[in-house]
């Protein structure tokens, strides 16, 4: 099995005998463990390089959103070996490495935060919340009947470990489940089906929760043929990318009021003022806020130290997206 090269190795390390350096989204003395035979540089984004980034074996991006950031100092970058992304969602970075970078998610990180935010909207959009506020705002008492989650049929798309969590907390609502993933395999709660299933499955479903990584076969996943498939007033909620999701099929179908939807992502985003989804009937849109909360930076901290003395050791990193370099 191949294995990352220790940093002391002369044939991808740092020249000159340098010890390889690790770039880091917060400032080395915020970490309760980090190895010491590694030399540490904190940028956050902003401002210029802390270091010469041709020194740079590891690299976690700085905290943000804009990917430009993120991928700037990728081309100077010549000794990179890992580049730990803070995301669970990494298309935005494999068209920039090279076969000689290990490319690591964040699984695990996200999926406390983002299976709450899944149910957030999910009971907000199917409780009516948002004409609550709209109603609160100019005095109106307005009385009706909602959707429940007891009772109903939840269809998870991308069952990963996002997926089993957003499972994990709809269960004590008294909702049956079920869930679709790349292929079909036993979870440890029951059968996790292949896409082939969705013709079956979408139209016994009251609310639909995607959260699948973006990839060629996930663009536009949810088009005008997988919305028509859905029962009416079923509910939509992407948690994944918003790319997954054809934006103008989606709006011909909210439009009819057919269909609702709650986004936590958008395509475009960030959502432009004026966009006819932030009016659209049925809509709930929330700015890709699912994995940012108090819990986020401990979990980071958490990964990257564990990462770091896995390189510092020589083992392979966890969560690889990519395939491993082959030991020299």
């Amino acid at each position: 099995m191949s294995r990352v090269t220790p940093p002391n190795s002369t044939s991808t390390g740092p020249r000159g005998g340098e010890r390889a350096l690790a770039w880091l989204p917060v400032p080395e003395t915020e970490f309760e463990d980090l190895p010491d035979s590694l030399d540490y540089a904190h940028w956050d984004g902003r401002g210029e390089y802390p270091t010469d980034p041709a020194r740079v074996s590891f690299y976690a991006p700085p905290i943000t959103k804009d990917s430009a950031v993120i991928l700037a100092p990728l081309p100077h970058m010549p000794r990179l070996r890992v580049l730990q992304a803070l995301s669970a969602g990494v298309d935005y970075l494999l068209p920039h490495l090279g076969p000689e970078v290990v490319l690591c998610n964040a699984r695990g990180v996200h999926d406390g935060s983002t299976a709450e935010m899944a149910l957030t909207l999910t009971l907000a959009a199917l409780r009516g919340i948002p004409d609550f506020v709209r109603n609160q705002a100019v005095g109106r008492w307005q009385e009706g009947v909602r959707p429940s989650l007891f009772g109903a049929t939840v269809l998870i798309v991308g069952y990963g470990s996002i997926g089993a969590a957003i499972e994990e907390r709809l269960l004590p609502f008294g909702c049956a489940v079920e869930r679709v993933a790349g292929r079909a395999r036993w979870s440890e709660r029951g059968p996790v089906h292949s896409p082939s299933a969705l013709g079956d499955l979408l139209p016994k479903a009251d609310v639909v929760i995607l959260s699948v990584p973006l990839t060629a076969g996930t663009h536009h996943l949810v088009d005008a043929g997988f919305l028509a498939a859905m029962k009416d007033d079923a509910l939509l909620v992407n948690m994944a990318r918003g790319a997954v999701v054809d934006t103008e099929a989606l709006l011909t179908e909210v439009r009819t009021g057919r269909l609702r939807a709650a986004l936590d992502v958008t395509d475009p985003e960030p959502l432009p003022v004026g966009h006819p989804l932030w009016t659209a009937p049925g809509v709930l849109v929330s700015p890709h806020a699912g994995a940012f909360t108090s819990a986020f930076l401990p979990q980071v901290k958490r990964l990257l130290s564990d990462q770091l003395h896995r390189l510092a050791d020589g083992r392979e990193p966890r969560n690889t997206v990519n395939a491993l370099p082959a030991a020299s």
